[in-house]
């Protein structure tokens, strides 16, 4: 069945390079940038049941069934749309959703496609290369705004709602994504002393020692909201440690305590960081110093409670 299908598409893509409709390269991206995505995990027949919206799969074919006949592709060979052919799609089509409405079965697909194009970023490949683009212009514009903050308490720097894909066997937040909210947190920390995009082309921080502690589950749909606190820093060395929270009701889900390092990137080598940044954690340090210090800050693998 996928090799019929695959042929199908591949002659009329064939067809679109034959009458110069598009490119090899443009057919490909119709698939990388498209339909492609939504194939991945939805496939075709759920793709067009929410087209249909919550009248269904039968309101769907009433609308565009007649469309079979028009010459919209090469392949014009179609089955008549039967009273028994529809009968047959809207119950099986029924069949696969298993219940859920169409707003369901959206929330399943925008989740999907996030999680599809998070893998892609990874590669580097079609919508995730787009999407690492777009979080770039993101990283510089927020640089480029001044927000105003309480110096005379953490600051809060990053907040997000949990999506589905950092949920974990066990129905909770993974590990791995507390680390990742408190690594933005930490980029957010850099923005805000001044380590910019033309800064990062000759030096930047490198985290050198980390500890996380965890403490209330986190679940998809939870919202949180993340603060940093300055402990120490010096020339070449920032010490600061992270506090996630639970928005709804501030409660502490995990804490992170951070080392790290100047470097001049070019030569590869610890460098004392520039005075604009110094004289900024100066500063921060002046009101943070007066701060409690986090129960957790110091902690080690295998401490005793309490």
């Amino acid at each position: 069945m996928a090799d019929r299908l695959l042929e199908a598409l591949w002659r009329e893509a064939l067809w679109l390079v034959n009458d110069g409709v598009a490119t090899v390269e443009e057919i490909d991206d119709c698939v990388r940038y498209g339909a492609g995505l939504r194939w991945s995990f939805m496939g075709t027949f759920l793709t067009y049941r929410i087209a249909g919206g919550e009248a269904g799969m039968r309101h769907f074919m009433a609308q565009f069934g007649p469309s079979l006949q028009w010459p919209w592709s090469k392949l014009t060979d179609v089955p008549e749309l039967t009273d028994e052919l529809l009968d047959k799609l809207v119950a099986q089509s029924d069949e696969q959703a298993r219940g859920r409405t169409i707003r369901e079965l959206e929330r399943h697909r925008d989740d999907s496609l996030v999680a599809v194009m998070q893998g892609l970023r990874a590669t580097h490949n079609g919508a995730g290369l787009v999407l690492d683009r777009y979080e770039r212009q993101l990283f510089a514009r927020a640089g480029s705004h001044h927000v105003e903050h309480d110096l005379d308490a953490p600051l809060r720097l990053y907040e997000a709602t949990v999506p589905v894909d950092w949920v974990d066997y066990n129905g909770h937040m993974n590990d791995s994504r507390f680390f990742q909210v408190t690594s933005e947190a930490g980029d957010r920390l850099m923005r805000f002393i001044g380590v910019d995009e033309q800064y990062l082309t000759h030096s930047s921080y490198y985290t050198v020692e980390s500890h996380v502690n965890f403490g209330a589950q986190a679940k998809a749909g939870d919202r949180l909201y993340a603060t940093v606190q300055l402990l120490s820093h010096d020339a070449k060395r920032l010490h600061h440690f992270t506090s996630i929270h639970r928005a709804d009701d501030d409660t502490l889900v995990a804490t992170a305590e951070h080392m790290m390092l100047h470097v001049d990137t070019a030569a590869g080598r610890s460098s004392p960081a520039a005075p604009a940044l110094l004289a900024t954690l100066d500063e921060l340090a002046a009101h943070h110093g007066s701060l409690p210090r986090p129960a957790h800050a110091g902690r080690f693998v295998g401490q005793p409670r309490g």
